[in-house]
């Protein structure tokens, strides 16, 4: 039977889908495609936060599955019939809609992908209709990553595919802020963007840092990735130098990992954050941009009061490159935590009317 491995363009981000499938998931399946690593498996985290508990929120791992962990047909010895059963994975029992997500779903063996098929389409699963206002969503590869992803040609005139994107160096850090990654790994990420590109991006041939199916490397740099090496940076101390760089090596690439491993060296060269409030005017300014994207980093995460990021603007408007600045601006104005005091900050007001254009 044919199969389909066409690439579409427009792709989305990771907010957009959290929108998209909520709004069209009840009639339409989405099916999410996407390189590895960059957080498609968490839409399904996403939804349960964002949909809460009037939902039955289920994750169904296809590539590890087969028929018989989702229906089989047995004898019904009362009544001399067949009868299916369905996995409890599914929660049937509760009158709740449910929100089934199917991971890695062009993945699943063929026969597998047939029983979805009336899921997709008609939110049955074996003989048995979902609870109205269900929502079915899956996920997988982009066909081009060479890791096995196809689809039933019929199947995909039932769904509607969705490329999601990878999020930028700067998409990642606000995330990477709200969710306590180490201020090292957020500076390493806004000083090399590069880091976050696609392979299907133009002119990224050379690129050491990322995934590209052509190379064949098991290690690379993507959202997930980085997010994992938070607890080597985090314990460097404990391992050393050696220990640390082959742990990285080993969770985001070679490449990576020594321009992670420079970074972690500039300990000694960094103001501490509680100088530079009482200090602003005087205190010293960091000789190499890395130094200063972690202080920046570091600034965002120890900042409480207005009166701390009022001061710690004065430093800041010290800072020769406006492109620099953007980066403390960029995350001070969507960190969930700083936004409420940078709204309110009249020197972020004023360099954000300056300097619109490198905010957009």
């Amino acid at each position: 039977m044919a199969t389909s491995t066409i690439e579409f363009n427009n792709p989305m981000s990771v907010d957009d889908l959290r929108v998209m499938i909520p709004a069209y998931g009840k009639a339409l399946t989405i099916v999410v495609k996407g390189e590895p690593g960059i957080a498609k498996s968490s839409l399904h985290h996403m939804l349960k936060k964002d949909l809460g508990d009037e939902y039955d929120h289920i994750y169904f791992d296809c590539p590890a599955r087969d028929v018989g962990d989702t229906v089989m047909t047995i004898p019904d010895n009362d009544r001399t019939k067949l009868t299916q059963v369905l996995s409890e994975v599914f929660c049937m029992d509760s009158p709740k809609p449910k929100v089934i997500m199917l991971d890695e779903f062009m993945k699943t063996p063929k026969l597998l992908q047939i029983i979805w098929t009336r899921l997709m389409l008609e939110r049955t699963l074996g003989d048995r209709q979902l609870p109205e206002g269900s929502i079915v969503f899956a996920t997988s590869n982009n066909s081009s990553d060479g890791v096995g992803d196809s689809m039933l040609a019929h199947a995909g005139n039932r769904v509607m595919i969705i490329n999601m994107r990878k999020p930028t160096a700067a998409e990642w850090n606000v995330w990477a802020t709200d969710n306590d990654i180490a201020p090292e790994i957020r500076a390493c990420v806004a000083m090399n963007p590069r880091m976050m590109a696609s392979y299907l991006d133009g002119g990224q041939d050379d690129n050491p840092y990322i995934f590209n199916p052509t190379r064949k490397v098991l290690s690379f740099v993507s959202p997930r990735s980085l997010a994992k090496s938070d607890i080597i940076v985090r314990n460097r101390g404990a391992m050393g130098a050696v220990r640390t760089q082959a742990a990285l090596a080993g969770t985001i690439g070679m490449a990576a990992a020594e321009m992670m491993s420079a970074f972690l060296s500039l300990a000694s060269e960094l103001t501490s954050i509680k100088d530079v409030i009482a200090d602003p005017d005087t205190v010293r300014m960091p000789e190499k941009p890395a130094a200063l994207f972690m202080m920046m980093f570091n600034a965002v995460d120890t900042i409480q009061t207005q009166d701390e990021l009022a001061s710690f603007m004065k430093f800041i408007n010290r800072v020769q490159s406006a492109e620099v600045q953007s980066v403390f601006f960029t995350i001070a104005m969507q960190s969930k935590r700083l936004a409420k005091l940078a709204v309110r900050n009249e020197q972020i007001k004023e360099w954000a009317k300056t300097n619109y254009q490198l905010m957009t």
